[in-house]
């Protein structure tokens, strides 16, 4: 025996070539998503197709992969250690065949992008419109979110998370745009007032949440006195019932800014020294694509540009 082959069977190349293969990309999706219905719509097979394929991932890895837990599934510790690995080797071969570049005029893909209802109403408009002029063979998919998990960073197929500078993320974040607190009012309020004399002498309509509004906490340390007027839990409902019930909201300025385009309300800065409260773009770790991921962060950044 020759020491080519020597080595071919020392490395296992010999039971390589019996095994499936077209295993590999399913298997990675399932393990990535957790869910078998969305692994199958990520790699383009029905569902029944899908799980044919996990029994004989199974039969060949001799583990379970996925197990039922409650409601929902929940990876073996033996899957958990074959995502890094399989993720790696699925990369290179994608180099090695050399698929060809994204290219947004022909791709069908779902584009996926989490973010908070707020943020959606600042820049969902203007990000539906430019995906529909430079991919419009694409969907766009807007998830809305409260507070992140580490789900919201890597579940459900999302491709890029627009996440406040405020809120914690594992993985790198670049600024997207920048935004501030600002004071909302009715234009009916007296037009000589102050920030602080509406903050002190209009009723305010808060965000009924289990955790102290930003920036309430300033307020109450500047020994300023407020009366919480109405309490409501949709965040967007705040700038319109200020702008045709009364009253005075403190509110994100790109939201408000927005909000005037479709309500007459007014508008003043807040009146004590605050941290930013930017958006960020965090974005999958798992995505390899890094032309998609080029394309969509120029998408992004124009979605912005004019905020």
């Amino acid at each position: 025996m020759g020491d080519d082959e020597e080595g071919a069977t020392g490395s296992g190349l010999d039971r390589l070539a019996s095994v499936n293969l077209n295993l590999l990309v399913p298997l990675l999706a399932l393990l990535e998503e957790g869910s078998v219905t969305r692994a199958a719509e990520r790699v383009g097979l029905s569902q029944p197709a899908m799980s044919h394929a996990l029994t004989r991932m199974r039969r060949l890895l001799g583990d379970e992969l996925v197990v039922r837990q409650g409601t929902g599934v929940t990876l073996t510790p033996r899957a958990l250690e074959l995502i890094a690995p399989l993720r790696s080797a699925l990369q290179q071969t994608a180099h090695i065949v050399n698929f060809p570049c994204f290219d947004p005029a022909t791709d069908r893909r779902v584009i996926t992008i989490a973010m908070t209802n707020s943020t959606a109403f600042v820049v969902g408009p203007r990000l539906t419109r430019l995906v529909a002029e430079r991919a419009p063979h694409a969907t766009l998919r807007v998830r809305t979110m409260t507070v992140p998990t580490e789900a919201t960073f890597t579940g459900q197929g999302v491709d890029v998370v627009l996440l406040s500078e405020g809120h914690f993320s594992p993985h790198p974040r670049e600024r997207l745009y920048n935004d501030r607190c600002v004071v909302v009012a009715s234009p009916d309020t007296p037009p000589e007032a102050s920030a602080l004399d509406l903050l002190t002498t209009q009723p305010h309509i808060v965000v009924d949440t289990d955790r102290r509004v930003f920036p309430y906490s300033v307020l109450e340390e500047e020994g300023v006195t407020y009366r919480v007027g109405q309490l409501i839990s949709d965040f967007l409902l705040v700038p319109f019932l200020v702008a045709r019930a009364g009253g005075v909201a403190l509110l994100r300025y790109q939201v408000a800014a927005t909000m005037r385009t479709l309500s007459d309300v007014r508008i003043e800065e807040f009146p004590f020294p605050l941290p930013g409260l930017g958006i960020d773009m965090v974005w999958n770790p798992r995505l390899a694509d890094q032309y998609f991921i080029a394309w969509l962060r120029e998408l992004l950044f124009d979605a912005a540009r004019s905020l």
